[in-house]
């Protein structure tokens, strides 16, 4: 059976990334007095007060995620953020008082940003969010910063999870991994290679995307909407960052599409990279253990995958 980690043992997480985090920013010559978590899920984020510098500290990560791979992500994610602000494009910043890089201490990678206040009560717009998500791809389109071919998917950690998954028979039966390692088994080749994707979808243009639904990752601040979260920022189809979203969401972006020129959603990618999206969430049920609060809507996500249709086959 899975052993989850204790509150007391996420709690001890929780507080050593805070420790380091201090530190850390202390040593870069910010003084701090008052660390107040902001979130804490995937990656400890710390509002270092009195300083206006918020660090994010990952303490969730893939097996797969080695500290050089996270770090290559964490530079591009602080290049990309600030190229973007550079074309006056409303984006969560890098901190202008510490140098702009990834900063390793502990067994830990942060990277410290602009303290932007959250707007109270603020309601998330979801539907007009991905409406505006149009813009950020026209915005990241001349974007001249290396990226890799959708290494938002993580297929190395896919892969992974479900050779792992087969001593949690808690948390998905055998015949649900048979059945998702049969379709990543189809899907696996376009995720990996560049070019069996563009063979696949002919005519469907790679470029700079957010990588991780940005829809849901838009900041309300007191000073307006600000896009946030650039840390599977990739090359890819704009369709991914539709991903699992919905119709709904996918007219939304459309609307949007148009008002910025660019092209409307293919539904044959958006095929693909719903049925990638689920197998990744499935993937994603290793990392419970670590983050109970995930096992429900990680295991409703596998509900409504089983549910789902067929996967084609990459020549189909």
């Amino acid at each position: 059976m899975t052993t989850y980690m204790s509150a007391e043992q996420r709690a001890a997480r929780t507080d050593h990334a805070i420790r380091t985090a201090v530190e850390a920013a202390r040593d870069l010559g910010l003084t701090v007095t008052d660390p107040r978590v902001l979130h804490d899920v995937f990656s400890v984020v710390v509002h270092l007060a009195p300083a206006p510098v918020v660090a994010r500290v990952p303490t969730i990560l893939p097996q797969s995620t080695d500290p050089d791979t996270l770090a290559e992500r964490q530079r591009a994610e602080l290049d990309v953020t600030r190229w973007l602000a550079a074309q006056g494009l409303p984006v969560l910043t890098p901190s202008p008082l510490v140098p702009t890089a990834p900063v390793r201490r502990d067994g830990l990678s942060m990277t410290f940003w602009t303290y932007t206040e959250q707007r109270p009560n603020s309601a998330p717009d979801y539907i007009a969010n991905a409406e505006s998500v149009a813009a950020l791809h026209a915005a990241l389109s001349t974007y001249p910063g290396p990226l890799s071919f959708l290494s938002s998917a993580e297929p190395d950690f896919v892969t992974d999870a479900f050779a792992r998954l087969t001593d949690h028979p808690d948390l998905i039966t055998a015949q649900d991994l048979d059945r998702a390692r049969a379709q990543w088994d189809l899907l696996e080749p376009l995720v990996r290679s560049r070019a069996a994707f563009e063979a696949r979808f002919p005519g469907i243009e790679l470029r700079p995307i957010h990588g991780d639904a940005p829809a849901a990752n838009i900041h309300h601040g007191v000073d307006g909407d600000f896009h946030a979260d650039f840390e599977l920022v990739t090359l890819g189809p704009v369709e991914w960052d539709l991903a699992a979203l919905g119709p709904d969401y996918e007219a939304a972006y459309d609307r949007g599409a148009r008002r910025a020129g660019l092209r409307p959603l293919d539904a044959d990618v958006m095929a693909f990279v719903n049925a990638v999206g689920a197998l990744r969430a499935i993937a994603c049920l290793i990392l419970v253990p670590q983050q109970p609060l995930l096992e429900e809507p990680l295991k409703a996500a596998v509900d409504h995958w089983r549910g789902g249709p067929a996967v084609d086959t990459p020549t189909s």
